[in-house]
């Protein structure tokens, strides 16, 4: 065994054991943040939509995520302005609870798949908008791509997704230094091989363009992403899309990877512009108090 993967595999046990003896408490705090976003209204699946808003919005968490902590914020920012909010968790690896979006890409968008027909076969509407957080915000593409979702699907917004990949501020490079590691990336975390850049998955992703055609795209970027990078990798070429940096929208906001999606007032108010263009209203650092 080579000197590093000795190193590597003790470390990677002691992560596992950790992760073992948080369980329980873990699990039990995931499935009461569930109950609790059921009893709030988001996951009803006896909620139908408005005329207004039309389209069930399904959010798709990141990768390490789940459904109800991604989505704290932005699922009762969107149900308290009328529209009919869904999440689900997908990318589950034997044995590791909570922690979710590590399987591969591709068997998580066959997930979304089922998801998105439960949705609307609940709402009775035609087509569904997508909003995801990083992985959540890529993995959807395979779905339009090549599993027929771009029949069932409006819109599609990318809260700092990782599109092109990343390449972690040039650590993804240092792989090839170490014989094995990407085959010990893609045995264990199938999600994150996926997402460095230049991967066999990301290279049949975007080949032949980013978009589809009958689906707009939106892309919110933070200039501070510290996790897909280079940032401006997340943005999106082709017809009906839409790339935005929030800081141009308000300077202030120091949001990175994680804030982008969890609370960040300024990206929501685009969130909704995006999924209702025809009501859209300007984004500035004052729409943190509307």
């Amino acid at each position: 065994m080579l000197p590093w993967k000795r190193v590597l595999r003790p470390l990677a046990a002691l992560l596992l054991t950790a992760t073992v003896a948080v369980v329980p408490a873990a699990t039990t705090a995931h499935a009461a943040d569930a109950s609790a976003a059921s009893s709030s209204g988001w996951n009803d699946f006896s909620c139908k939509p408005s005329a207004a808003h039309p389209h069930p919005v399904v959010l798709v968490h990141g990768t390490f995520a789940n459904s109800v902590d991604n989505w704290l914020g932005l699922a009762p920012y969107l149900k308290n302005r009328g529209y009919c909010v869904y999440s689900f968790d997908y990318g589950q690896l034997p044995g590791v609870p909570v922690f979710y979006g590590l399987g591969p890409i591709e068997k998580s968008a066959e997930q979304l798949s089922a998801f998105v027909d439960k949705v609307l076969g609940s709402t009775g509407a035609a087509e569904t908008d997508l909003v995801g957080h990083s992985q959540g915000g890529m993995m959807p593409r395979y779905y339009l791509r090549f599993l027929g979702g771009a029949a069932k699907v409006n819109a599609l917004v990318g809260i700092a997704p990782s599109n092109h990949g990343t390449t972690l501020n040039g650590l993804t490079q240092l792989l090839a230094y170490f014989p094995g590691a990407g085959d010990l990336l893609s045995q264990n975390t199938p999600a994150l091989a996926d997402q460095v850049a230049g991967s066999a998955f990301l290279a049949k992703l975007n080949e032949g363009g980013d978009t589809v055609p009958g689906v707009k795209y939106t892309v919110l970027a933070t200039k501070y992403d510290e996790v897909v990078t280079p940032y401006r990798s997340q943005f999106l070429t082709g017809a009906g899309v839409r790339n935005v940096v929030v800081q141009d929208l308000c300077p202030l906001d120091l949001s990175e990877h994680a804030a982008i999606g969890l609370f960040d007032l300024i990206a929501f108010h685009e969130v909704t512009n995006a999924l209702d263009p025809a009501h859209a209203t300007p984004t500035t650092c004052a729409s943190v108090l509307g």
